[in-house]
């Protein structure tokens, strides 16, 4: 037991620099809110539920983190700081990484429908500050969803998701798939391709409007270049372009 919490914090160091020891780590509003949720996940499944809900108020109180009894989590998961909602039947692998203002949602309980409700997330994932993902949908392994990204529809294996509703950068995965990014984000470098390519256009526009300046220029006379008559003759072929 001892060994898998060293090797627990140890997985927290390895995404988070800022500790100097794994004591700082113990100390950590994700790490207490996910021992609290170990004693009140085992209530739950012992049908203690009034009491597993004490134990999750106290860690809520405590931590600003919410999650239910009932939410099934694996090894290594980390909440870097807090404000974190976490429902019933949501489901975590190992290794994912979820940074503050999240929730993991459900569908609407008015409508009647038991089961499950809440996401899933596979081993790997990484999930921005702000990001919201929510009803019974998964989420592939190392998934990287962005900060603030709303995600409702199943995220493929390796896709990073952006935007409100979230879509996939379209970055090949073996460009992007580390064994860590922060925030979930890239940074580096632009993480969609689609504004590059609209810059590289209108760069090719602008640089064809010039060469025709440059060649209408060459084709005045030298008294007319030098009376500005390159705004004369925009202005005769806009004017014979309107009648």
């Amino acid at each position: 037991m001892f060994d898998r919490l060293v090797s627990y914090l140890d997985s927290v160091r390895a995404r988070d620099p800022s500790p100097r020891s794994r004591w700082e780590i113990l100390i950590y509003p994700g790490v207490i809110a996910l021992g609290l949720h170990r004693v009140a996940h085992w209530l739950y499944e012992a049908e203690l539920f009034f009491f597993a809900r004490v134990v999750n108020h106290f860690s809520r109180f405590l931590t600003a983190i919410d999650i239910h009894p009932g939410a099934i989590i694996g090894r290594n998961f980390f909440i870097d700081h807090g404000f974190t909602v976490i429902g019933e039947t949501a489901e975590i692998g190992d290794n994912v990484t979820i940074y503050q203002c999240v929730t993991l949602g459900g569908t609407n309980p008015t409508n009647g429908k038991g089961g499950k409700r809440h996401p899933t997330l596979m081993d790997g994932v990484i999930v921005g500050s702000g990001a919201q993902v929510i009803g019974p949908i998964t989420v592939g392994e190392r998934a990287r969803i962005g900060a603030n990204a709303v995600v409702t529809d199943e995220v493929p294996e390796g896709a990073t998701m952006i935007g409100l509703k979230a879509r996939s950068t379209l970055v090949p995965a073996e460009d992007w798939i580390r064994e860590f990014i922060p925030y979930g984000t890239p940074c580096d470098e632009p993480c969609e391709p689609a504004p590059t390519e609209r810059v590289q256009l209108l760069e090719q526009q602008i640089a064809a409007l010039t060469r025709q300046v440059e060649a209408m220029s060459k084709a005045l006379p030298a008294d007319q270049r030098a009376e500005g008559g390159e705004a004369d003759l925009f202005a005769e072929r806009k004017s014979g372009a309107e009648r």
